[in-house]
């Protein structure tokens, strides 16, 4: 079973968001996706300065086996992307919740969050 860190909230498509600092939040993707998608071998963020809309897609994430859209789960500017999982996108699966984060918004409005209570219960996630 795929680790689900409990401090954190997942979206219904399995990015996962972290409080930081006011209103900027990390976001990156379940070990519950990496495990689904298998060897992450390219990752395409936003751009830094670019506006992302809670639901839609920000840019993709490629494995071995498939390439899946990625959806941002807030509202907002992008202030930071994680320029080393350009370089090494296998960070991502190797440690989802730290080293491989994606990306930084300063959050306008967030869409529709799961805790991660509920979020590994409907994906089969272990907390």
């Amino acid at each position: 079973m795929a680790k689900v860190a409990a401090e954190l909230q997942y979206s219904e498509e399995h990015e996962w968001v972290s409080r930081e600092d006011g209103n900027v939040v990390s976001i990156g993707i379940s070990a519950v996706a990496t495990d689904a998608l298998g060897d992450i071998v390219y990752v395409d963020l936003p751009e830094v300065g670019s506006a992302v809309t809670a639901g839609e897609t920000c840019g993709e994430v490629e494995s071995t086996k498939s390439v899946s859209d990625l959806y941002a789960p807030v509202t907002g500017e992008v202030t930071e992307i994680n320029s080393t999982v350009i370089e090494d996108p296998a960070l991502i699966n190797s440690d989802p919740y730290g080293a491989g984060w994606l990306f930084k918004v300063a959050a306008e409005s967030e869409g529709p969050l799961l805790s991660a209570e509920e979020y590994a219960s409907k994906n089969g996630g272990e907390l």
